[in-house]
């Protein structure tokens, strides 16, 4: 007998599951990775004001050198107690990029820009750092988040770019150069840093990355401490742990986490929030002066924020 040619063939089409304009599962770690990226971002924000008590005992290259030294005891200690596995050749070149803008470039350039600089007009530099942290990842991982995305990222950008120059009376200072570098590095290792915790864990991240800086920091601390003098004060010594274990140990691992879960470019724009709270602790504990402007452009801040947050999670 011939076999029925006519029967019927099944073909099956594999659905992908819905995803975020972000390359992240719509639901998967959502709130979870929120929440890990705010808590990073509220201890950044408290990085210029402790950096300025820091320099009340410091030389700007002996703070960072130390900051660095003590971060990466820290993540050196967990690395051996956890056995961590050596990362694999090719995430090196990654970590270096982390290393070199998150570790040592922002730190060095933002301390040095601080010297001349008010940590208000300083955070101009947080101002602009979402969207250029969301460039960077876009051209990097070559996520398209949506165009609403995009506008809502480009207006809270204004927002606090407007408050912030207001505030300083639109003067350029010295340390401008410095901070606007210090913006390109950082959105660089941002970017990479929450690449690499798609594929190893947060914090294993920036422990291997401030690993990576051993050396130079090392001979940086030997070299700045025998030329820049040391004045122990209260201040100092509480600026010195908080920029080492909560801003560089503790706020990156939380903040690269978060990034793995909701995406580099979602994440990023939680970030503008961080000038209003650090002229929140600049107005407490440095006594700046703060506009009374402020309330108002936080709430033109949080509409930003969360229409970035809701656009990123349609597909682009």
């Amino acid at each position: 007998m011939r076999a029925d040619s006519s029967a019927t063939s099944h073909v099956t089409i594999a659905v992908p599951p819905v995803e975020g304009g972000l390359g992240q599962p719509a639901e998967t770690g959502s709130r979870r990775g929120t929440l890990l990226a705010l808590l990073g971002v509220v201890t950044f924000s408290l990085t210029f004001p402790s950096t300025v008590w820091g320099l009340e005992s410091f030389g700007p290259w002996s703070l960072v050198a130390l900051r660095s030294l003590l971060a990466a005891a820290l993540s050196g200690g967990l690395l051996l107690a956890a056995r961590a596995r050596v990362p694999a050749r090719e995430h090196w070149a990654g970590l270096a990029v982390v290393a070199g803008g998150v570790v040592v470039g922002f730190p060095l350039l933002t301390t040095l820009a601080l010297r001349t600089s008010t940590t208000s007009h300083a955070a101009v530099v947080v101002g602009l750092l979402p969207l250029t942290t969301a460039v960077f990842s876009s051209l990097r991982t070559g996520t398209r988040p949506p165009r609403a995305f995009w506008a809502a990222a480009v207006a809270g950008a204004a927002v606090v770019i407007a408050f912030t120059v207001a505030q300083s009376g639109g003067a350029l200072s010295a340390g401008d150069l410095y901070l606007f570098g210090a913006l390109l590095v950082c959105a660089a290792g941002y970017t990479e840093g929450g690449r690499l915790a798609k594929v190893m864990p947060g914090w294993q991240v920036t422990g291997w990355a401030l690993i990576l800086t051993l050396p130079l920091t090392l001979a940086g601390a030997a070299v700045a401490l025998a030329y820049e003098p040391v004045r122990l004060t209260v201040h100092g010594v509480v600026g010195l742990v908080w920029v080492s274990a909560v801003s560089t140990f503790l706020g990156l691992y939380v903040w690269y986490r978060g990034m793995a879960e909701i995406g580099v470019a979602r994440a990023s724009q939680l970030q503008l929030a961080q000038p209003l709270l650090t002229l929140f602790w600049s107005f407490f504990l440095l006594g700046e002066e703060v506009a009374a402007a402020a309330p108002v452009a936080a709430v033109a801040v949080l509409v930003c924020i969360a229409l970035t947050q809701r656009a990123g999670r349609t597909r682009s």
